[in-house]
C-alpha cells in the first residue's frame, strides 16, 4: 500500500492518521465523488498466511464490510465502500474530525472526564446502541478506542464488524475447530469469557466498562494480568464509582454497576431503557440524583462490596489469586496477555481471544431479547473442511462471473448440501450458499426454480437474523426480481413494497439499497400498466442517485434509462430521445462505445427515432449499431440480430419494401437456426416477413406467413394470449383483403370472443 497512494482508481491516500493491530488509517479523497473519507487498510494479506483460511476470511470481511455499510444513524460511523487492492483489505468510511475516548483520557493525564461530559456520552452511545440492536447487530468489541467524540461534542460509535476483522487478520495462530472469536480484556463481557451466549446485553456491559474508565480514570479490573483481568470480569464485584471519585452522582454509580451485572440478566433490558434510565435520571430534581427510587434490573452482587483496591486497579486484592474449580476460565485464556490498555498509540488491542460458539464461520450473534437457537449438539466442523467449501462457493461465484451458469449451478447446489450438513440449513453460510443458488438459476432463465430457492433462504435469514436485516431484505427483494420475471408481478409489488418501507426505516430513503430497491419497484410499476407512477419514481431515483454517486455514474444511468423507457411509453417520444442519447454519451464516455451498455441506449434512440418519424435517421443508428454489435458479439448473437430487426423494419417506414422483406428473412433464418422455430424473436421477424408482403401487395404469401406464426404462437403461448389473438387479427386482414371476408369475419369473431383478451390483441406489438 505505501507503493501507491491511489486505490481502486478512485481514493487518493494523502496521511497517515491512526494506527493499529488492524492497520493504518489514512486521510484521502474519493475522486470520483470529491469529498474527504477516511480509508482503513486492514494488515496485508502476506504470503505467509494460510490460503485457505484467507479465503474464509475474505468471505467474513465482505458480509461484515456489507453490515456495517448498512447502519445510517448519526451515532455510527458510515461505511460508504469496501474491497481489496493489492492484498489489502480496505474499508471507505466517513472522515471523523476529533478523538476517540481513549485519546481524551491521554491528553487528560487519564484523568477522568467532567461528570457532564460522561453522561452525554452515555446517554448518545445508548442511543446509537438502541439502533444497531434494532437492525439484530451487536458490536462484540466496544472499546474507549472505538468510540469518537467529535469537535461539535456528537460521539460516533466505529468498527461494527471491521473491528472482529482486523482482530481476525492480525490473528498468530491457525484457525482452530471452536472457532475464533475476539474482545480486549478489560472491556469483555462475562459471557464472553465463559464461551457462553452472546447478545445485546454484552454490548451493555463493555459500555459499563467503558463509562467507569471515563468517569473514574481506569476500568474496572484494571490489572497487568490478563488472567486476572478475565477472572474479575467473570467473579469479582466492581468497586462503586464513588469509591474513587466522590463527586461522581449516584444515579451514574447505579447505573454502571447495573451495566456491570455478572449475568446478563442483571443488566437493563436493552439500550432504549438505559438511555430512557439516564435521561429521567439527569433531569430529575437534586444534585446528583433523580427524580425517584432507580429501577433495578436483577441482583448485581458487591454493589456495596468492600474489597481493598490494589494501586490505581479497582479490584479487590485477591482478584486473580484461584480460579473457582467449579468455573474454569477456557483453555485459550492461559496463554492470554493483556497487551496494552487501550490508547492513542495502540488504537485497537492486540490481543486475540478465542470464542467457541463462534469462529469466522460461527453462529450469528442477533439483538433479539430471546437468544437466538444454539447449535452446541452439533458437532463442530473440521476448519479445513469449512476452508474447502468456502474455496468451492468462491470458485461457483468465479465460474458465474465467467458465464459458465451451469457449471455454477452444480457447484453451488452441492456446497448448499455439503453446508447444510455440516453447519446445519439456517446457518448464514449455508443461506449465502443457497442465495448464490438462486441468483444462478435466475441467470439461466430458470425463475420458478429460482423463486423457490430464495423463498426458503428469506424464511430463513427472517427466522434467524430478523425482518430488517440487509441480508433478509436481499433475499426479499430477489424474490421479488423473479416473480416479476415469471409475469406475477402484482405479488412483486407487494413484496418489493415491503423491502422498500423496510429499508427506509432501517437505512434511510437515499440509502443506495434503499435506492436500488426503489429502482425496482418503479420498473415493476411499469409492467403493471402504472405508467405515471413508474416515471415519477425513477424520476426521483435517478436524481438522487445523481447527487450521491454522480451525474455518469452507472447506477445513475441505469434509472435515467428507465425514466427514457417510460417517457416512450407514455408517447413522449421528444423526450425520451434526449434522455437516450445523453445516457448514450455518458456510458459511451464512462464505459466505452462499444460496451453493450453503450449500444443498448443506441438502439433505443433507434426506436425513438423511428416512432418520430425520423427513420432515415433511424436507419444510420442501426446500421452503426449492426456494425459495432458484430464487431462485439458476432452476426449471430440475438442483440446483433436486434439491430438487424431493427434496420428493416426502418426499411420499410422508408418503404423500401424489397429490402426490407430481404432483410427480415435473413434475420429470421439465423434466428430460427439459433434460437428455436417457435422462440418469440423467429416468430417476430417471420410476422415482419409477412407485414412487407403485405405492403408488397403479395397477400396470398402474406396469409401463409401470418397463418404459421398464428399457429406456433397458439402451441407456444395458448389461443387467449394477446400475441396469438394478435396474429389471428393479422390472418383475418389477410383473408379481407383477398375478398375472403366469410372466413375473414369467423376470424374476427374467434378474437373478438375471449372479451377483455380481444382488446389487448389489438395493441401494437413491440418488435425487438
Amino acid at each position: 500500500m505505501a507503493d501507491t497512494r491511489l486505490i481502486q482508481g478512485r481514493y487518493r491516500l494523502h496521511d497517515v492518521i491512526g494506527r493499529g493491530g488492524m492497520g493504518e488509517v489514512w486521510r484521502a479523497t474519493d475522486e470520483s465523488l470529491g469529498r474527504r473519507v477516511a480509508v482503513k487498510c486492514l494488515k496485508p494479506l502476506g504470503p505467509q498466511r494460510d490460503p485457505a483460511f484467507m479465503t474464509v476470511l475474505r468471505e467474513r470481511f465482505r458480509r461484515e464490510a456489507r453490515v456495517a455499510a448498512s447502519l445510517q444513524h448519526r451515532g455510527v460511523t458510515v461505511v460508504h465502500d469496501f474491497g481489496e487492492y493489492d492484498g489489502v483489505l480496505f474499508l471507505v468510511m466517513e472522515l471523523l474530525e476529533g478523538h476517540n475516548l481513549s485519546q481524551l483520557l491521554e491528553e487528560n493525564e487519564q484523568h477522568p472526564l467532567p461528570v457532564h461530559d460522561v453522561v452525554d456520552i452515555a446517554e448518545q452511545v445508548a442511543e446509537a446502541l438502541a439502533y444497531t440492536h434494532r437492525q439484530g447487530i451487536v458490536h462484540r468489541d466496544l472499546k474507549p478506542a472505538n468510540i469518537m467524540r467529535l469537535g461539535d461534542g456528537a460521539v460516533k460509535i466505529c468498527d461494527f464488524g471491521i473491528a472482529r476483522l482486523g482482530a481476525d487478520i492480525g490473528f498468530t495462530s491457525k484457525l482452530t475447530g471452536t472457532g475464533i472469536a475476539m474482545g480486549t480484556p478489560h472491556y469483555m463481557s462475562p459471557e464472553q469469557i465463559s464461551g457462553g451466549d452472546i447478545d445485546h446485553r454484552s454490548d451493555l456491559y463493555s459500555l459499563g466498562c467503558v463509562l467507569y474508565e471515563i468517569a473514574t480514570g481506569a476500568p474496572p479490573f484494571d490489572l497487568e494480568d490478563a488472567w486476572a483481568i478475565l477472572v474479575g470480569h467473570r467473579d469479582t464485584p466492581p468497586e462503586p464509582l464513588r469509591t474513587h471519585r466522590a463527586e461522581l452522582p449516584d444515579y451514574l454509580d447505579r447505573i454502571v454497576l447495573d451495566l456491570l451485572a455478572k449475568t446478563p440478566d442483571g443488566r437493563p433490558t436493552d439500550a432504549s431503557d438505559l438511555r430512557r434510565r439516564i435521561v429521567t435520571a439527569r433531569t430529575g430534581p437534586g444534585p446528583g440524583r433523580g427524580p425517584g427510587p432507580v429501577p433495578e434490573y436483577g441482583p448485581v452482587a458487591g454493589h456495596g462490596g468492600a474489597g481493598q483496591a490494589t494501586g490505581r486497579g479497582l479490584a479487590p486484592a485477591h482478584v486473580g489469586v484461584r480460579e473457582p474449580a467449579s468455573r474454569p476460565l477456557p483453555s485459550w485464556a492461559r496463554g492470554m496477555t493483556t497487551g496494552h490498555r487501550v490508547t492513542a498509540d495502540s488504537l485497537a488491542s492486540r490481543t486475540m481471544t478465542f470464542d467457541p460458539a463462534g469462529g469466522l464461520t460461527g453462529e450469528w450473534t442477533t439483538a433479539s431479547p430471546v437468544p437466538p437457537r444454539r447449535t452446541a449438539e452439533r458437532p463442530a466442523p473440521p476448519p479445513e473442511l469449512l476452508a474447502v467449501l468456502a474455496s468451492r462457493h468462491k470458485a461457483g461465484l468465479s465460474l458465474g462471473r465467467l458465464g459458465r451458469w451451469h457449471e455454477a449451478e452444480d457447484v453451488h447446489r452441492s456446497v448448499v448440501e455439503d453446508r447444510r450438513r455440516a453447519l446445519g440449513p439456517d446457518h448464514p453460510d449455508t443461506l449465502t450458499s443457497g442465495y448464490e443458488l438462486g441468483f444462478t438459476l435466475s441467470r439461466l432463465a430458470r425463475p420458478a426454480d429460482a423463486l423457490r430457492e430464495f423463498g426458503r433462504v428469506a424464511e430463513a435469514r427472517e427466522r434467524v437474523l430478523g425482518v430488517d436485516h440487509p441480508d433478509t431484505l436481499a433475499a426479499r427483494q430477489e424474490t421479488a426480481y423473479v416473480l416479476g420475471r415469471l409475469g406475477r408481478h402484482a405479488e412483486a409489488h407487494e413484496v418489493y413494497a415491503g423491502v422498500l418501507a423496510s429499508r427506509e426505516r432501517t437505512m434511510g430513503a437515499e440509502h443506495p439499497d434503499t435506492l436500488r430497491c426503489r429502482h425496482n419497484l418503479a420498473f415493476n410499476l411499469g409492467r403493471l400498466g402504472r405508467l405515471d407512477e413508474s416515471y415519477r419514481m425513477a424520476a426521483e431515483v435517478a436524481g438522487a442517485r445523481a447527487r450521491l454517486l454522480g451525474d455518469e455514474h452507472p447506477d445513475t444511468l441505469v434509472t435515467r434509462y428507465e425514466v427514457a423507457y417510460n417517457l416512450g411509453r407514455l408517447g413522449r417520444w421528444a423526450e425520451a430521445l434526449t434522455t437516450y442519447r445523453e445516457v448514450a454519451a455518458a456510458r459511451a464516455a464512462v464505459l466505452g462505445p462499444e460496451h453493450p451498455d453503450t449500444l443498448a441506449a443506441h438502439y433505443e434512440v433507434g426506436i425513438c427515432l423511428g416512432r418520430l418519424g425520423r427513420s432515415a435517421e433511424a436507419l444510420d443508428v442501426y446500421r452503426d449499431l449492426v456494425e459495432a454489435r458484430t464487431r462485439a458479439l458476432g452476426p449471430d448473437d440475438p442483440e446483433t440480430l436486434r439491430a438487424r430487426h431493427g434496420l428493416g423494419v426502418n426499411l420499410g417506414r422508408l418503404s423500401r419494401w424489397g429490402e426490407a422483406v430481404e432483410e427480415a428473412r435473413e434475420v429470421w433464418s439465423i434466428r430460427e437456426r439459433v434460437l428455436g422455430e417457435d422462440h418469440p424473436d423467429t416468430l417476430v421477424s417471420r410476422r415482419e416477413i409477412a407485414v412487407g408482403l403485405g405492403w408488397l401487395a403479395r397477400w396470398e404469401d402474406a396469409l401463409a406467413v401470418y397463418r404459421h406464426v398464428a399457429r406456433a404462437r397458439a402451441r407456444a403461448l395458448g389461443e387467449d394470449h394477446p400475441n396469438t389473438l394478435s396474429s389471428r387479427h393479422d390472418e383475418a386482414d389477410c383473408l379481407e383483403r383477398l375478398g375472403r371476408h366469410t372466413e375473414a369475419v369467423e376470424l374476427y369473431r374467434q378474437v373478438a370472443a375471449p372479451g377483455d383478451a380481444a382488446g389487448s390483441a389489438a395493441a401494437p406489438e413491440k418488435t425487438p
